[in-house]
């Protein structure tokens, strides 16, 4: 059984209110006191209830974070950014991932708010004002990272997906493409309309007409939504020398349909990813890509919350709000060459 403060007041000799008193730091209790009923629970290996403890400071010390997938490297260095920082807030982490399905976000949210969280960290997700409606009824403060859907949250943080596409396709112009198709990922929304406008910048600043035909969005992000749209390219009368993929993991799919077509990447068709995961500079060949920081976006979002749960705070859930544009790196890898 679990010890509690009454076995620790009975070997102490003094009440459980004092006990309760005394390690909570109250200083009206006699230091020797203090010191003799520490020992006592460090002798019995005395646990606090967090259950306890919330009920008393109506907090729960807990912060819950929705993710579209748990599965995605991507969403991982993110979610290490966030431990990181709630860790050494005293703060424990609740994950969901809610695979961008609305009616699984929607229990998730209000699984959430039944557990009484202090605050929800949003990755990348579909999360729409409904469910920020939902959750003030519980009144949980929520920051978003790349959030999808349309509309905003008072505090949010953002990685340049426009600047970071220009870039990728700036580099394809600079060593000779012009044939360039994008894949997109037709469930991503407001990320892949971002990086696709920054692709038809580049493509319209360098006078490169785009054909309808070279603009397709697979089915997903994943490395099978690359697949698809690879077989697509490859069923055109004039394949692409050069792919603009949305995210690694779809560069990955298409590097892997290209070569089961006996294409060679780079010489026959370069491709870039998005996100720099930590496959990608294993992948043959290796991919290049942009780097998001990936663990800064959770580092700064799970800061920005510690701040609004902070009452003395400007940065408190009654506060102006705030959001945070973050940029990456251009990586160039081995997959990437001059036109055939």
């Amino acid at each position: 059984m679990a010890v509690t403060i009454k076995d620790i007041a009975k070997i102490a000799g003094v009440s459980h209110s004092t006990v309760s008193r005394a390690l909570s730091g109250n200083l009206a209790i006699a230091p020797e006191t203090v010191a003799r009923i520490e020992q006592v629970a460090e002798d019995l290996e005395y646990v606090p209830s967090a259950v306890a403890r919330g009920l008393k400071t109506s907090r729960s010390q807990a912060l819950g974070v929705i993710v579209s997938r748990i599965d995605d490297q991507f969403f991982s260095e993110i979610l290490q950014g966030i431990e990181d920082v709630s860790q050494e807030a005293g703060y424990s982490l609740f994950v969901a991932a809610s695979n961008r399905e609305f009616k699984c976000e929607q229990s998730i949210v209000r699984a959430m708010g039944e557990r009484r969280v202090d605050g929800l960290i949003v990755c990348s997700t579909h999360f729409g004002i409904e469910h920020g409606q939902q959750l003030q009824k519980y009144d949980i403060p929520i920051v978003t990272i790349d959030n999808q859907a349309p509309g905003g949250f008072q505090h949010s943080i953002y990685h340049d997906n426009f600047s970071g596409s220009c870039q990728v396709t700036r580099h394809l112009l600079d060593i000779g493409h012009k044939r360039i198709a994008y894949q997109g990922n037709e469930r991503s929304g407001r990320t892949t309309q971002e990086r696709l406008k920054g692709f038809r910048h580049e493509m319209s600043a360098a006078q490169l007409a785009i054909p309808d035909e070279y603009v397709f969005h697979g089915p997903d992000g994943r490395p099978n939504g690359g697949v698809v749209g690879a077989q697509y390219f490859l069923g055109l009368p004039e394949i692409p020398t050069a792919i603009v993929c949305f995210n690694d993991m779809m560069a990955i799919g298409v590097i892997h349909a290209l070569q089961q077509a006996d294409l060679r990447v780079p010489e026959d068709c370069s491709v870039t990813g998005f996100d720099d995961i930590t496959f990608a500079a294993y992948a043959h060949p290796p991919l290049t890509t942009f780097e998001q920081p990936k663990y800064q976006l959770g580092y700064e979002a799970a800061q920005m919350m510690m701040k609004k749960l902070d009452p003395t705070s400007e940065n408190a859930p009654d506060s102006q709000p705030e959001m945070r544009v973050l940029s990456g790196k251009l990586v160039i890898r081995q997959s990437t060459a001059p036109p055939p």
